[in-house]
């Protein structure tokens, strides 16, 4: 994402900026787990859910709609996670926690699909991944390169039902361009990279498809017929390459800045799609995508017109959403988000949720979209999550309850990227990059954003300790005793609502090969969702039972799950039991 007119180039330079202090944070945290010593339990993954009715196989388009192999119309209702795409080479946030954990957070709050942003720096030979914490998390990815961890991302979130799009986000890791190609990286290097992907994930079903280019501006045009700067002949080269090589997969085609003298968003403007559709090699593979933003990343003739917030669906449907009024193709929205911090803004994004239409009563016959983002450390837009990474905002996050989708069930097939260890993941060389400004700077823009909500963060609530429970295992010669505790932890709570952090702590002499906690509200909690354990609740009685990757726990080690709920007073501190097998 980036502002739009190029009038605005110290925003976007602002932007940049926060980019790179986002990787610089990247590895002062890294750095401060170090030193600290902190510890982290590795998270899992939550259980596949059961098929869906929609999203089976691999998926193509009928018109406005997108359906799956079994012509069912699917709705993708996503979330952006980036990284790949900056200097760190991998998405952020793995200093603080495992990617399962966050994968399955995703899955619980109801987002079925990931947006990857990712450079062509990532292809380069001896790529390497850095800012990443291994000790009780991202084990398997210790060792790998950044596309062998993009892997791990596809097949994880796969099995779990959730679907991938690979966004092409910039030619480097330096800075987003206006055109697909630099005097640094030629179109042919675009090329052959987008197809080592489409090959690369030839037989995963988790990889619905990819987006051409990140937001193409000015001086792109669409349908002037010029080669070098002509987006809409651009993406028909790329997509038919790639679907030259695999031609299951949809290709996503952002719009441009400026049609006849209209401006409008970096990659938002696809008023020439109508006139000028671009035309593949493969029937029925064209997903026209926009991206669309508030104040808080650059103001708009729109925001400040006296209808507002009524005149914008106009104007959404004149720049993209004709396209699918008029049943021309699908629209993917792939990218939208603010800080929430104004009315405008609030108002915005309610407006723009009414206009995708609700599931309900639609289904998949609605627009798409991937929210952004996921990450604390978009500096004009804050994220799903707060500061340290756990923490949901829960407004931001509630205003885009009713576009949410089901998942689709578990994917099938095999990544085609080789057994090759790759390049050992630079863990050292995060540690020593601009830690004290990334951190003075970085920490202050993302406090900022995400605050303005209502939510009071920070709010603790006294921990309690469970029952520890020995069992004995039968093995020859004897028996061994295991045991564990629990203890309840409330991050955040606000009039309505809270989450919760619970960590389990091995407490006998052996390992654990499962567990399960259990406590009872005082109150009228209920808990909403959770990850990293399966939470079930009955009455005031809940039970957490651990996942399959996240029972086994060392002696003395500890593990930990999250929850949210709604609650209309305090929590208070319920005595939890846990129970170890």
């Amino acid at each position: 994402m980036v502002p739009y007119p190029d009038v605005r180039s110290p925003l976007r330079s602002l932007r940049r900026l926060r980019v790179l202090i986002a990787a610089a944070v990247a590895a002062a945290m890294l750095a401060l787990l170090s030193i600290a010593g902190q510890s982290h339990a590795s998270a899992a993954a939550a259980p596949s859910a059961a098929a869906a009715d929609a999203g089976s196989g691999y998926w193509h388009t009928s018109g406005r709609q997108i359906l799956d192999s079994n012509n069912q119309a699917v709705r993708i209702a996503g979330i952006n996670w980036f990284g790949f795409e900056t200097s760190n080479e991998v998405v952020h946030g793995l200093w603080s926690r495992d990617y399962k954990s966050m994968i399955d957070q995703m899955k619980q709050l109801g987002y079925n699909t990931i947006r990857l942003p990712y450079s062509d720096d990532i292809f380069k030979a001896g790529a390497a991944a850095n800012s990443i914490t291994f000790y009780n998390m991202n084990t398997d990815l210790q060792g790998l390169s950044p596309l062998q961890i993009m892997d791990k991302i596809v097949n994880y979130a796969g099995s779990v039902g959730l679907r991938v799009i690979l966004d092409r986000h910039r030619p480097d890791s330096s800075g987003q361009s206006a055109l697909w190609y630099t005097s640094a990286v030629p179109e042919s290097t675009w090329i052959t990279n987008l197809k080592a992907l489409a090959t690369r994930y030839q037989n995963n079903t988790a990889v619905v498809g990819i987006d051409l280019h990140n937001e193409p501006h000015d001086p792109a045009c669409w349908g002037c017929g010029d080669t070098t700067i002509d987006w809409r002949l651009a993406a028909q080269r790329a997509g038919n390459a790639i679907l030259g090589v695999n031609p299951n997969l949809l290709i996503f085609v952002e719009g441009i800045q400026t049609f006849n003298g209209v401006s409008g968003w970096w990659g938002g403007n696809l008023m020439g799609a109508g006139q000028y559709p671009v035309q593949l090699s493969v029937a029925n593979r064209v997903v026209y995508s926009a991206h669309d933003y508030a104040t808080s990343v650059a103001q708009q003739t729109w925001f400040t017109d006296p209808t507002f917030p009524a005149n914008m669906p106009a104007v959404w449907s004149k720049y993209w959403g004709y396209l699918f009024e008029q049943n021309i193709a699908p629209v993917w929205v792939g990218e939208f988000g603010t800080t929430l911090q104004s009315t405008v803004d609030q108002q915005w994004l309610k407006a723009l949720v009414s206009y995708m239409k609700p599931t309900s009563g639609n289904g998949g016959d609605s627009f798409s979209w991937t929210f952004w983002s996921w990450n604390p450390d978009s500096g004009d837009t804050g994220g799903i999550l707060k500061d340290d990474w756990q923490t949901v905002d829960t407004v931001k996050d509630g205003y885009l309850t009713s576009i949410k989708a089901p998942t689709f069930g578990g994917s099938t097939g095999s990544t085609n990227g080789g057994t090759s260890s790759g390049t050992t993941t630079g863990t050292s060389t995060g540690t020593s990059t601009g830690t004290s400004t990334g951190t003075s700077t970085g920490t202050s823009t993302g406090t900022s954003t995400g605050t303005s909500t209502g939510t009071s963060t920070g709010t603790s609530t006294g921990t309690s300790t469970g029952t520890s429970t020995g069992t004995s295992s039968g093995t020859t010669g004897g028996s061994t005793n295991k045991g564990c505790t629990a203890t309840l932890h409330v991050d955040n709570q606000w009039d309505t609502g809270f989450t919760a952090t619970v960590t389990v702590t091995n407490s006998g002499s052996a390992a654990t090969s499962g567990w399960t906690v259990g406590w009872t509200w005082a109150g009228n909690q209920q808990a909403t969702s959770g990850w990293s354990a399966t939470i079930t609740q009955s009455g005031a009685a809940v039970t957490a039972k651990s996942l399959s990757y996240n029972g086994t726990i060392a002696p003395a080690a500890s593990t930990s799950f999250g929850l949210q709920g709604t609650s209309s007073g305090s929590v208070g501190s319920p005595a939890l039991s846990c129970t170890a097998s």
